[in-house]
């Protein structure tokens, strides 16, 4: 049977209203970075220029005061600044409006929150790994129920709409031979969904590892130990019919990997550490 999601406790209540004029706040500071990106009739940028998409996210993205950051979009300032190549970076939250944009030839390359699968190979193009990740469960320390995936029978999860991560979820149950509900968000990334779990709103939420970790310090009061998962690489994102730039994705990427010093170093700020895998 469906269990109910719990009202949060009174105790909760500071926290929740807190987080939620955060969420609120910053999906207002979003929708104006975002304004030329989703306006209908917006064009390619056209020349050399290359158009990214690229996901707010603690990772992949994110600004701080005046400076911006994130592992990607570092990663991608190296590669823009050792071959020449200008890139145009376009903030987004929702994950399918991404994925639209890159079908409609609006973006040339999606960077976001998501794990290269099997199934979705048919349907884009993806660069070799860029990094190694995972899919855990967000909830709440002082509730904590769910000590292992098969705990989750009967229960309901929230992802991101356009994630792999309902497929996944929709495995788990078969695995465990229960449903798993899912609840399919179409206006928040992840970062989003955790603080709606931290602040009591939703009960689970199912994120990669690397953005709950980098949350773990803003809110102390979620887990993320339970894997969904196994690792998965995380790719860049390309239209199924321009393979010719994946493959030169992959060589500029390459490039940038011969400095180690530069590349490894990147990986410690944002990661603790290397991939070896990912390092040759």
């Amino acid at each position: 049977m469906k269990r109910k999601e719990k009202p949060a406790k009174r105790g909760q209540m500071i926290l929740y209203i807190v987080l939620l004029a955060v969420v609120v706040g910053f999906m207002v500071a979003l929708s104006m970075c975002d304004k030329p990106v989703d306006q209908a009739g917006t064009q390619h940028s056209g020349g050399d220029t290359l158009d990214i998409a690229i996901e707010y996210s603690p990772v992949t993205y994110y600004t701080y005061d005046d400076t911006l950051g994130g592992y990607n979009y570092d990663l991608l300032r190296m590669i823009s600044h050792n071959t020449g190549r200008p890139m145009k970076f376009h903030p987004i939250v929702t994950l399918e409006k991404a994925l639209t944009g890159l079908e409609e030839g609006r973006y040339d390359v999606v960077v976001a929150q998501y794990p290269m699968t099997a199934g979705d190979t048919a349907r884009y193009a993806f660069t070799q790994p860029i990094y190694i990740d995972q899919q855990v469960l967000v909830q709440r320390r002082v509730s904590k129920a769910i000590h292992s995936q098969l705990d989750l029978a009967g229960d309901t999860v929230w992802v991101v709409k356009g994630s792999p991560m309902n497929q996944r979820i929709a495995s788990l149950s078969r695995e465990i031979g229960d449903t798993i509900y899912v609840h399919v968000d179409e206006l928040y990334g992840p970062e989003q969904l955790m603080m709606m779990v931290s602040a009591g709103e939703i009960r689970y939420a199912v994120v990669n590892r690397s953005i709950a970790r980098a949350m773990a310090s803003k809110l102390p009061n979620l887990d993320g130990s339970v894997a969904i998962s196994l690792s998965q690489f995380q790719s860049w994102i390309v239209s199924k019919h321009r393979q010719g730039l994946c493959d030169t994705l992959n060589l500029w990427h390459n490039q940038v990997k011969r400095d180690t010093t530069a590349y490894l170093g990147l990986q410690r700020r944002y990661f603790g550490g290397t991939f070896p895998t990912l390092a040759r």
